[in-house]
């Protein structure tokens, strides 16, 4: 792996849908293995395919063998989802799209994490957010306590 070019961040069009969606669900079954999901499999595609790519800010890492290995939603000034493939976690891919997402929205960023995902919160405080808000998971469809971050320039 070390060697090899480091992946292109461009937006996702309608043929990434799919392979995002897979991102997301291997992401976050190696990273949150507690947190419950509310979204079968096929209901999670369905939302990539019909939801996040054609109506939201989506870009997708490209690996150099053309393989999707990350994904990153923006919606206005939300980061609505940052996931990598995990064998992508640690090698910088994430410190690029939060910097891409600080570029296309540089008056501030919001975001949410579950409070279970510590090293989610070692990531996004090392790039400036600041926990402001912590739930009991009540306005979540996971019923996972969550905290808001905030990064203002």
């Amino acid at each position: 792996m070390s060697g090899e070019p480091a992946p292109v961040l461009r937006r996702a069009t309608a043929p990434d849908a799919r392979v995002a969606a897979d991102v997301w669900l291997r992401s976050f079954s190696a990273a949150l293995p507690t947190v419950v999901r509310p979204r079968s499999d096929g209901e999670v595609h369905d939302y990539f395919r019909d939801v996040v790519v054609p109506r939201l800010e989506t870009w997708v890492a490209e690996s150099a063998d053309g393989a999707i290995v990350g994904v990153m939603v923006l919606d206005g000034d939300l980061l609505a989802q940052l996931y990598l493939a995990p064998d992508w976690r640690g090698r910088g891919l994430g410190d690029r799209f939060v910097a891409l997402a600080k570029e296309r929205v540089p008056q501030g960023l919001t975001l949410w994490t579950f409070q279970v995902n510590e090293p989610a919160h070692r990531f996004y405080e090392r790039h400036g957010f600041v926990a402001v808000e912590f739930t009991d998971g009540a306005d979540n469809e996971e019923r996972e306590p969550d905290v808001r971050y905030v990064w203002r320039p």
